[in-house]
């Protein structure tokens, strides 16, 4: 098997030829074996590749995502980051892994609670424990700020070096482990009438598969995302990287060194274009920029290649936006389950069947309304998408009229 040893090429197909069979019913155990007889261990650049090549070649990525857990129970344990860079203290990297170990401290936690459970009798109450496991969870809700930076920070990066398939089907477990917290939560309203019998159910059910769903995750960021991550982003994506984490926030973690790469910032260029000329009239550059974030609604442009372009940056805006988003592909922007329809509506605005698609929902104590207009020119033709969103709860409760002058507070 020396070949395959020394053979990266050889390597990829046959762990692609391992995860297929996965996908065909072979069982782990077995997939396992073979893995350990051909391979030993797999480089985890190689385990990226091998999936990209899947996808690329026609397997679903929601195949891929439905199969994902299996795939990190066949390999765990045989996954080889010998060569991974040393990651310094204070990078990006560095604050994702403490995280982890946050998150990790409070899984052991909860996993406490289930053995205290385990000790009572069946009739005994546990709504102490349900109690204690809430408080609990709770903690855990701050794994969305986790997940929020790899999607709208270090996502985009890897994207603009074509690596794509692996961080679409993260996204997608982010969002059954968002599904399977939220479920978690509906069972926390019963502590009142719960015994130690029900208590178990609730965690054999639920709180298990959850905390076992954030655990397997971990394990794929530590052993392949991050790894990889460091050998493809330069000093100057990181940097970028970092300098935009504080606006989404860290997760069960403060980070207390500022990490500084070697590299000199370079100074701003500056736009020696004092006037933009329109056909009503000229702004400067801050005349401009301060009218958009001045515009009580929010404002995002995608040109006509899907691409993010340009978004408004008022004081209170409803969906955040880092500036790692600019230049993504907007499909990138949305969970997978939500894509079609972003589709939809781009095909529909491009091909001129529809000009605008509107939309209202409850959002955070907010009655957001949000509507996409296309944007065409003179000619009619198709310039990109204007996303324009706006809490509208204030004014579903006006009444009568206010013609006195009165500021709002």
């Amino acid at each position: 098997m020396s070949e395959l040893i020394n053979n990266s090429r050889v390597r990829v197909n046959e762990l692609k030829k391992l995860i297929l069979d996965l996908h065909k019913g072979i069982s782990v155990e077995e997939t396992k074996k073979k893995l350990i007889e051909k391979l030993g261990s797999v480089p985890y650049g190689e385990v990226v590749q091998a999936e990209e090549e899947l996808i690329a070649e026609g397997l679903e990525r929601n195949e891929i995502l439905k199969f994902c857990d299996l795939h990190t129970e066949a390999l765990k344990g045989h996954i080889d980051t010998t060569f991974a860079k040393q990651i310094p203290d204070g990078h990006p990297v560095d604050i994702f892994i403490k995280e982890n170990k946050e998150i990790k401290k409070v899984i052991d936690k909860i996993r406490h609670l289930f053995y205290e459970n385990s000790k009572r009798n069946p009739e005994e109450y546990s709504g102490d424990l349900l109690t204690q496991l809430h408080e609990q969870f709770n903690l855990l809700m701050d794994i969305e700020k986790h997940y929020l930076r790899k999607e709208n920070l270090l996502f985009p990066f890897l994207e603009k070096h074509n690596i794509t398939g692996p961080p679409m089907v993260m996204w997608g477990k982010h969002d059954e482990i968002r599904t399977f917290l939220k479920s978690c939560f509906n069972l926390f309203e019963q502590k009142d009438e719960v015994s130690s019998e029900v208590l178990s159910g609730f965690i054999e059910l639920m709180f298990e598969p959850t905390v076992k769903l954030i655990e397997e995750m971990i394990y794929k960021e530590e052993q392949i995302l991050f790894p990889m991550c460091m050998d493809v982003l330069n000093e100057v994506e990181w940097y970028e990287i970092s300098k935009q984490s504080d606006d989404i926030g860290y997760c069960l973690y403060s980070p207390e060194i500022i990490w500084r790469p070697e590299f000199q910032e370079a100074e701003e260029i500056t736009d020696n274009l004092d006037k933009i000329r329109f056909e009503n009239g000229s702004l400067s550059k801050e005349e401009l920029e301060a009218i958009l974030n001045t515009i009580p609604v929010d404002l995002t442009f995608v040109d006509k290649d899907d691409k993010v372009k340009f978004f408004s940056h008022g004081g209170d805006r409803i969906f955040q936006r880092p500036k790692a988003v600019l230049g993504r592909q907007v499909q990138y922007c949305h969970p997978p389950s939500s894509v079609h329809i972003v589709n939809q509506i781009l095909n529909d605005f491009k091909s001129g069947k529809q000009n605008v698609a509107k939309f209202w929902i409850n959002f955070h104590g907010k009655y957001v309304h949000i509507a996409y207009y296309a944007v065409r020119n003179k000619d009619g033709e198709y310039l990109g998408t204007l996303e324009v969103t706006q809490d509208i709860k204030e004014f579903k409760s006006l009444e009568g009229e206010r013609r006195i002058l009165q500021y709002d507070k």
